[in-house]
């Protein structure tokens, strides 16, 4: 298939009214396990127990009445949202406005971007979709297991590193787009003194946690400690152990629940 062809193919599927809509559903179920994430920290720092990730709101959500119907909803709009994150990496961002001699004025690493945001998408899918089967398991348990494999080898200790870096790097980058408002070029709309503030205070603190997490695997593969590579989770419960470790907790969760609240104005707000 040519790459005209393909362009075609794309521009007619963004031109779907139910597409786009589908994909902006993909923005709420991300601010629904944003704010179920942010109530499990806020847990954690009262004493509670659960996983502090993607894997715990899934659970968390599987446990509601209604839940694997929520779930299997979550896991649609994610699909989409990743099939329209790939649209975005074949002829640029924001399908949705452009017309056809505005496809190649993206830069090669804004599509990479967009390729990256895709798989992201897709595997918190496929994790709703697993849960809502009844076969969902916990991210940090998985990602130890992994990394304990990995650090047997020289190879695999080097890619746990560029791991860490990789996730560092985004978790900097949240921060940057947050502070310097870059986000409000997202939407469709003007951003206002609320919308701005849990924009800000959104992006800031996820990049602050996910830089945190990518540290940690750094750290971990050079101490050989697999149970401190586990993402997210461990991130946030070696946060809580840090000197006034509950008021940092605090501050997380209040700062991932502003990221969920800011995604739902992305939903409605968004540009597509």
């Amino acid at each position: 298939m040519s790459t005209t062809s393909v362009h075609g193919a794309v521009d007619r599927a963004t031109d779907s009214k139910a597409f786009e809509y589908t994909a902006r559903a993909g923005f709420a179920a991300s601010g629904v396990l944003h704010l179920l994430v942010g109530f499990i920290i806020l847990r954690l720092a009262f004493g509670s127990g659960g996983s502090a990730d993607q894997s715990g709101a899934l659970a968390t959500l599987a446990g509601q009445p209604g839940g694997r119907i929520m779930l299997w909803v979550a896991a649609i709009g994610l699909l989409a949202l990743g099939l329209w994150r790939v649209a975005e990496a074949v002829v640029g961002s924001k399908p949705g406005e452009r017309t056809g001699a505005q496809h190649d004025d993206n830069p090669a690493w804004k599509r990479v971007k967009s390729l990256g945001l895709a798989v992201a998408n897709f595997a918190i899918a496929f994790s709703a979709a697993r849960f809502a089967m009844g076969g969902g398991q916990s991210n940090g348990q998985q990602n130890a297991g992994l990394s304990a494999q990995l650090m047997q080898s020289g190879w695999g200790k080097a890619l746990l590193i560029i791991v860490g870096l990789g996730v560092a790097a985004v978790g900097g980058y949240h921060v940057y787009k947050g502070a310097a408002k870059k986000f409000l070029k997202d939407l469709r709309v003007y951003g206002g003194t609320g919308v701005t503030a849990v924009g800000v205070t959104g992006y800031v603190a996820k990049g602050l946690v996910l830089g945190g997490a990518g540290l940690l695997v750094i750290v971990a593969t050079l101490q050989a400690d697999p149970a401190k590579a586990a993402g997210l989770d461990a991130a946030v419960k070696t946060l809580g152990q840090a000197p006034f470790g509950k008021i940092l907790l605090i501050l997380a969760a209040v700062g991932i629940a502003a990221f969920g609240a800011y995604s739902f104005v992305r939903s409605r707000h968004g540009r597509m």
